[in-house]
C-alpha cells in the first residue's frame, strides 16, 4: 500500500545492530527505506547491515557524544543524500536497587538512553525539517511503570516519552512527526540479562502479557513502518504500546 511505502527515504536507527533496533530496521528496509544502522561495535554492525540487505549500511558512533552524533548525521547525508527518518533506539540498563547505584551508573544509563536522543534529534533537525521527516523514539512499558531495580532505566524512558511530546509540539510547524514506541518485554540480549538477574521475571511476563509470550524484535517492525510512513502523518506526540497487552491487563 502506497501509504506505507518508504521507497526513496533514508532512515538512521541507533542501537540498530541488534535487538529491537534491528527488528525495526528490518521493517523499514522491507518497506523500501535505505537504512543506516549505528552502534559502537563495528564488526557486529557490519554483520547486521549485511544480513539486513536492501542497501543497508553501518556507521559506528558513540551516541552519548555530541561530536559523534553530528558526524553520524553528516556522514549519513553525505553518503545517502538526505535524512527522512530518525529512530532513537540506543539503550542500556543497569539493574540495581536505588541505594546501590553509583553516580556513574546513573549517568551512563541516562546519557545512553536519553541524552543521545536529544543530541541526535538536534543534529538531525535541519534535515528532517527539509524532508518533512519522522522521529521515532524507543520508550518502554517502564515509561509508565516502575520496578525496584530499574530506577535510571525507568527515569530515562519516562523522560524520552516527555521529550517526544515536547519535540512534537516544537516541530509540528516543520511537518515533523515525533512519536514514541513503548515496547513490552521483548526477547533480546538485554532481557536475557534481566531474566538471569530478576527471579520470577519470566513467569511474571508470561502471566501478565495477554499474548502469552515474550515479544521478538520483529514484532516492532510494523509499528516502525507505520510511524515512519505517510500513514502516520496525523499522528504526533503519541506514545504507543507494542507489548502484547501487558499494560492493558489490570
Amino acid at each position: 500500500m502506497k501509504l506505507f511505502d518508504l521507497t526513496g527515504k533514508v532512515a538512521v536507527v541507533t542501537g540498530g545492530n541488534g535487538g529491537i533496533g534491528l527488528g525495526m530496521a528490518g521493517g523499514l528496509a522491507a518497506a523500501g527505506a535505505q537504512v543506516v544502522l549505528s552502534g559502537r561495535n563495528q564488526a557486529k554492525g557490519d554483520k547486521a547491515a549485511a544480513g539486513l540487505g536492501h542497501g543497508a549500511v553501518f556507521i559506528a558512533a558513540d551516541v552519548t557524544k555530541k561530536a559523534d552524533c553530528d558526524r553520524l548525521v553528516a556522514e549519513t547525508v553525505a553518503r545517502c543524500g538526505r535524512l527522512d527518518i530518525l529512530v532513537n533506539n540506543a539503550g542500556i540498563a543497569i539493574r540495581k536497587f536505588p541505594q546501590d547505584l553509583t553516580e556513574a551508573d546513573w549517568h551512563k544509563v541516562m546519557d545512553t538512553n536519553m541524552t543521545s536522543a536529544f543530541l541526535l534529534s538536534q543534529a538531525a533537525y535541519p534535515h528532517l525539517a527539509k524532508a518533512g521527516g519522522k522521529v521515532i523514539n524507543t520508550g518502554s512499558v517502564m515509561s509508565l511503570f516502575g520496578a525496584a531495580h530499574t530506577a535510571p532505566y525507568a527515569a530515562s524512558k519516562g523522560a524520552i516519552m516527555q521529550f517526544t511530546k515536547a519535540t512534537a509540539a516544537a516541530w509540528a510547524k516543520d511537518n515533523i512527526q515525533c512519536n514514541c514506541i513503548l515496547p513490552g518485554w521483548i526477547d533480546t540480549d538485554l532481557t536475557v540479562g534481566a531474566r538471569a538477574q530478576v527471579p520470577g521475571l519470566n513467569e511474571m511476563v508470561l502471566q501478565r502479557t495477554m499474548a502469552g509470550r515474550w515479544g521478538v524484535p520483529a514484532d516492532l517492525a510494523g509499528i516502525a513502518v507505520f510511524l515512519a510512513s505517510a500513514a502516520s502523518d496525523f499522528v504526533t506526540g503519541a506514545a504507543i504500546p507494542c507489548d502484547g497487552g501487558y499494560m492493558a491487563r489490570g
